[in-house]
């Protein structure tokens, strides 16, 4: 079986979709809310991207295509199980280790789409801030200001103001560095939080907007990829595109 070919038999998560698949075996993923970029525990498989056992060592799936045949899926990227949208996997041990690279290399171009209160201020559209990542109960937690010492930039593409009350805006965002909780903190910290955020956003404009428009969830999907990647001595390039979700 080709890459293509073996890319029909993966156990998708629910709502998981295929958008992209390449004949080097790189695929693209669109996942919806709440599903785990990778399961932490056996009980979390059936709420992950694949119904698969994933090992955390070689952060790869374990997944039997074929009866008695086993295959490892690299995941390339991650995404909070809050936000939806793009992301990467591989199915050939030989591109993981170019993309990888690509990633570290700040080589991989990502566009969100984040449903936000109120409107950027005008000004730089480049954000630029430091960030402190700290564990915390349930997770991880970042933050601004003290003695963060990453650097955080996001490049604001667009705003669209979405007509009514309360004051919404569809931001375009690409960040250029891939941080932990990097758009939901920066958002936040310009008093223009996502809508559905419940670490970093309001309480209450959350609690009212989803008792007056239904809305419940974290407003953020990634809804572009684009890279380029070495595979036997040449250049590939590799995009995937899914629809923004916020129809307001």
């Amino acid at each position: 079986m080709n890459f293509k070919e073996q890319a029909k038999y993966l156990p998708l998560g629910k709502g998981v979709k295929i958008v992209a698949c390449d004949s080097n075996g790189v695929i693209a993923l669109d996942k919806p809310e709440g599903i785990l970029s990778h399961p932490n525990k056996d009980s979390e498989v059936n709420k992950s991207l694949l119904k698969a056992p994933y090992d955390s060592a070689s952060q790869a799936y374990k997944v039997e295509l074929e009866e008695g045949i086993q295959k490892e899926i690299h995941l390339l990227n991650r995404l909070d199980s809050a936000t939806s949208g793009l992301i990467l996997l591989t199915l050939n041990e030989l591109t993981r280790g170019p993309i990888l690279k690509a990633f570290e290399n700040k080589a991989v171009k990502k566009t969100y789409e984040a449903l936000v209160f109120g409107m950027p201020r005008k000004g730089n559209p480049l954000w630029k801030d430091r960030l402190s990542v700290r564990k915390a109960e349930g997770g991880v937690r970042a933050s601004t200001g003290g003695t963060g010492n990453l650097g955080a930039e996001t490049k604001l593409v667009r705003c669209k103001p979405i007509p009514g009350m309360p004051l919404l805006s569809l931001l375009t965002l690409m960040p250029l560095t891939g941080r932990t909780h990097q758009l939901r903190i920066q958002t936040s910290k310009r008093n223009i939080p996502i809508v559905g955020d419940r670490t970093y956003g309001d309480f209450q404009k959350n609690k009212s907007i989803a008792r007056a428009k239904g809305i419940k969830r974290l407003c953020l999907h990634c809804v572009s990829m684009e890279l380029t990647y070495s595979y036997l001595g040449k250049k590939v390039g590799f995009k995937a595109l899914s629809p923004s979700p916020f129809k307001v």
